[in-house]
C-alpha cells in the first residue's frame, strides 16, 4: 500500500509522514522530492525549473514507488505535493492502473494558516538564511489550495486546528492501519519535530 500525503506547502506533509512512519511498524517513507532535486542538480542552472515538469521525474518517480511498494513489507508513505490534474492522473492514476493500492490524502489548511506556518520556517535563499515568506513555496499557496479542494484530490483531511497526532490517527483509521506506537510527550515530540525539520532543509 502507498499512503500518499498531499497538501500545499506548509500543510504538514513531512511531519505527518514521519510521525505516521514512527507509529507504524514495517512502514517506510519514500520521498519523490529527493529524485527531483537529484535531477535538478544534473541540469545547468538555466534549465532548472519545477522538477515536476520533467517527464523523467514523473516516469522514474512512479516506477520507483511501484518498486518500493512491491519490495516493502508494509505501507510506503509518500509525502509529496501534487496539484496538477494531468500529473496526478499520470502518476497516481498510473500506479492504480498497475494494481498498486494507493490511499491518497490531501491535508487542507486555510491560506492564512499556511502563511503563518511557512513564516515560522527558515530557508536558504541566495546564500543567506531568511523567512520562508521570501521563497517559492509562499507563492504557491493560492494555486495549491484551489486545486486540492477539488474532489479529485480526496480524501481531504482538514488540519487548521488539529495536531499532527490527530492528523496521523485520522489517516491511519481511514486506511485501516493499526498504529503500533503511541503519542510522544510534548517535549519529545518537539525534539523529534525539530530533527525532522533540520533534515529537510534544502540548500
Amino acid at each position: 500500500m502507498l499512503v500518499w500525503i498531499n497538501g500545499a506547502f506548509g500543510a504538514g506533509k513531512t511531519h505527518t509522514a514521519h510521525e505516521l512512519h514512527r507509529r507504524l511498524d514495517g512502514s517506510r517513507v519514500s520521498d519523490p522530492e529527493l529524485l527531483g532535486f537529484a535531477l535538478q542538480k544534473m541540469l545547468p542552472a538555466a534549465a532548472r525549473g519545477d522538477f515536476q515538469d520533467l517527464p523523467q521525474w514523473r516516469t522514474a518517480g512512479a516506477a520507483t514507488l511501484r518498486d518500493a511498494d512491491a519490495a516493502s513489507g508494509g505501507p510506503v508513505i509518500v509525502p509529496m505535493t501534487l496539484v496538477r490534474d494531468d500529473y496526478f492522473d499520470e502518476i497516481i492514476g498510473g500506479l492504480r492502473a498497475d494494481g498498486v493500492d494507493v490511499r491518497h490524502y490531501a491535508l487542507l489548511a486555510s491560506p492564512e494558516t499556511l502563511r503563518r506556518r511557512l513564516r515560522a520556517r527558515l530557508a536558504y535563499v541566495g546564500g543567506r538564511l531568511v523567512g520562508r515568506d521570501e521563497t517559492w513555496a509562499m507563492r504557491q499557496i493560492d494555486r495549491c489550495v484551489a486545486a486540492l479542494s477539488d474532489a479529485r484530490y480526496a480524501t481531504h483531511v482538514p488540519t487548521d486546528d488539529r495536531s499532527v497526532d490527530e492528523v496521523v490517527e485520522t489517516i491511519a483509521a481511514d486506511a485501516q492501519l493499526e498504529l503500533t506506537r503511541g503519542r510522544l510527550s510534548p517535549v519529545r515530540f518537539q525534539i523529534r519535530r525539530l530533527g525532522v525539520a533540520v533534515r529537510h532543509i534544502r540548500l
